[in-house]
């Protein structure tokens, strides 16, 4: 079992983009020793944006929190406000991107759980 909270994490991955992430649970053992899934809070201030990239191996599911999202998978895009979810297969190229005035705040769960190899930048 693990219970954390934002908090408890000391040194956040922070991206060249401004993008922040809390690795909450995973397959680390440091991090829950997770086999089937990861969690991961994202943090994106205003005018930041999550690269653009693609996974081999995991299916990601976003769901926001706080302030409104631009994504774009693939050649299509959205927008998502709090309380609204997406679902991200392998292999979709996919960015994310806060043009809000407020910070943006959502979850990604990855299955099988994320690793850094796992991720393609494009």
């Amino acid at each position: 079992m693990r219970i954390i909270s934002k908090g408890d994490i000391k040194t956040p991955v922070r991206n060249s983009d401004g993008e922040i992430i809390y690795e909450m649970i995973g397959e680390p053992p440091e991090l829950g020793g997770t086999k089937r899934h990861s969690l991961a809070l994202i943090v994106l201030p205003p005018g930041r944006l999550s690269a653009r990239h693609y996974h081999q191996a995991s299916e990601e599911t976003y769901f926001i929190l706080h302030g409104t999202a631009r994504i774009i998978i693939g050649a299509k895009e959205f927008m998502l406000r709090p309380g609204q979810a997406c679902l991200i297969e392998p292999h979709e190229r996919h960015e994310i991107f806060n043009d809000g005035p407020e910070t943006l705040e959502f979850l990604a769960v990855s299955a099988p759980p994320w690793t850094p190899d796992d991720s393609t930048f494009v």
